[in-house]
């Protein structure tokens, strides 16, 4: 049961169910999505590392940057199960839809360097 209870917690929360959604887009590092969620750091990461201890996501390392992607292979038949069925729900998210509109003008080199995607589409 405790790793029913992982995954339906990591799953409970808005913003770490548009995480996931936003990573079946591409792969992302906490920065990218700090971008795209207007959360801080600190909380991004906290919903990194609780879809990371369900087994629904993986991380890794590229320089200085933890790169995140949706898990391929969950060890975890619960996060299998849910991962196969949130890949097909939600794209009616008027708030993913907009998300998703600003995903191309999101580059952690860029956000590193000082530049918001807000500056790189008005270009």
């Amino acid at each position: 049961m405790k790793y029913f209870i992982r995954v339906m917690k990591a799953l409970s929360e808005p913003n770490r169910v548009r995480i996931l959604k936003l990573l079946w887009s591409r792969e992302l590092c906490v920065c990218e999505l700090q971008e795209l969620l207007g959360l801080a750091q600190s909380t991004v990461s906290k919903h990194m590392r609780l879809l990371e201890d369900a087994g629904l996501i993986t991380g890794r390392r590229d320089g200085a940057w933890v790169i995140y992607a949706i898990n391929e292979a969950p060890a975890i038949e619960y996060a299998e199960t849910m991962l196969g069925i949130l890949e097909h729900w939600l794209d009616d998210d008027a708030l993913l839809r907009e998300m998703n509109k600003r995903l191309p003008f999101i580059n952690r080199l860029q956000i590193s360097a000082g530049v918001k995607a807000s500056q790189i589409e008005e270009e």
